[in-house]
């Protein structure tokens, strides 16, 4: 399936790109989000009529992004969980749990902004999570978990 992408999509391409992807990809995520649109000789001219209104959408949720990127530079989340002596968690923490646990702290982070490549948390420490704002920008939070 051939489209125009509409912003970055991150491992896919940049603002502008034809490319093409596979049918399910781009028929269920990219074109409902609207982050592209059917590659047709009618939407490549709609796209270029476009183009500049696009280009400074894009730096401006960059910008957004890198300002709140600042924001989370130095935040401690702590999460508190029912343990055992062992230091297991009876359950897990997962990316729900600290982004509420962030967004409680003042800073807006949704869900699907945390990423936490090894799974969820099921044990009691400290560990770095993953929030990606935007395609081009991420930062960690630091994730302190204590037993109750």
């Amino acid at each position: 399936m051939d489209l125009i992408l509409l912003e970055k999509v991150q491992n896919v391409g940049d603002l502008g790109d034809l490319v093409k992807v596979k049918a399910g990809f781009g028929r269920n995520y990219l074109v409902p989000q609207g982050k592209a649109v059917p590659a047709t000789k009618d939407n490549l001219a709609q796209f270029e009529t476009r183009r500049a209104e696009l280009e400074a959408a894009a730096k401006d949720k960059l910008g957004k992004a890198e300002a709140r990127k600042a924001g989370l530079e130095d935040v401690v989340v702590q999460l508190t969980a029912n343990a055992s002596e062992e230091g297991n968690l009876y359950g897990s923490i997962g990316p729900r749990e600290v982004a509420s646990a962030v967004t409680a702290l003042g800073h807006e982070v949704n869900k699907s902004e945390v990423i936490m490549g090894e799974g969820p948390i099921r044990t009691v420490g400290e560990f770095d999570v993953v929030v990606q704002l935007h395609a081009d920008v991420e930062t960690t939070v630091k994730v302190v978990v204590s037993p109750e």
